[in-house]
């Protein structure tokens, strides 16, 4: 499988199937193989590209530490190497937030943003307060409860204990992407770069509010709201079905070309 050169570290990434492009961007868990059940869903219809920021699965993590600074241009890496254009960007958590740098580096490439459980780092005092709300109240629950809702686990408990396992094989943690969000972007740089972003949330995400999502979505015109009905942190883990679904009309529907500034 190829490797990307970013800036002289190497990134692992993955390319399935073809047409237009939706390329995953894992959160503080996760690497390519989490999106499992979206590779073999959606490679019938769409290229999917799959990859490890740098600390995660395949990618170099010979470093004595990371900086979420660096995260964007790993994903701009994988872009370049593969040539790609009119790409959706999907995000999970605080991929998200790398999704959306990269998106406004690269708007030649990236057409389309989908954020998945996250604001993607957006700089603004009303969503920052927000967002803080939320967290103060996911982190009362065990991480587990934040990610995954009670009656998956007790229904699932094989790929409950396998979701818990995936994190394993990353040497990065999440301490040490707490700088990735600093100096965010705000909405008028979102709206100048003619990227567009759509706002993918779960009914029952514990560390990330509908509420606060929705208010985000307000904020910012022309963006998309996709919530998933029963869906919680790690929808893309629990209820793949409704995510995939989710995900392949986010792509039919945001078309390529962009607004101008």
């Amino acid at each position: 499988m190829p490797y990307a050169d970013s800036d002289g570290t190497s990134i692992y990434y993955e390319r399935h199937g073809s047409g237009p492009v939706i390329f995953f961007v894992h959160g503080s868990g996760g690497h390519h193989a989490i999106w499992w059940q979206q590779v073999a869903a959606l490679r019938d219809e769409f290229t999917v590209v799959t990859f490890d920021l740098r600390g995660f699965g395949k990618s170099d993590s010979s470093m004595s530490e990371f900086d979420g600074q660096d995260f964007p241009g790993d994903l701009i890496a994988v872009l370049d190497a593969e040539d790609l254009t009119d790409v959706m960007l999907v995000g999970q958590s605080i991929g998200s937030v790398a999704a959306l740098r990269a998106a406004l580096d690269r708007p030649d490439r990236v057409s389309c943003v989908a954020l998945g459980h996250s604001l993607g780092g957006i700089s603004h005092p009303e969503l920052t307060e927000l967002a803080a709300a939320d967290r103060a109240e996911a982190v009362k629950l065990p991480v587990i409860d934040r990610l995954l809702t009670a009656g998956f686990q007790r229904e699932r408990a094989d790929l409950t204990f396998l979701f818990q396992q995936m994190g394993t094989f990353n040497v990065a943690r999440m301490q040490d992407l707490r700088n990735l969000d600093t100096d965010g972007p705000s909405l008028q740089d979102i709206r100048e770069s003619g990227v567009k972003v759509a706002f993918l949330a779960g009914e029952k995400d514990a560390v990330l509010s509908v509420k606060t999502v929705t208010r985000a979505h307000e904020l910012l015109p022309g963006s998309h709201l996709e919530i998933v009905p029963g869906a919680p942190h790690s929808m893309y883990w629990e209820t793949p079905a409704q995510y995939n679904a989710a995900v392949a009309h986010l792509r039919r529907s945001l078309t390529a070309p962009k607004d101008t500034a």
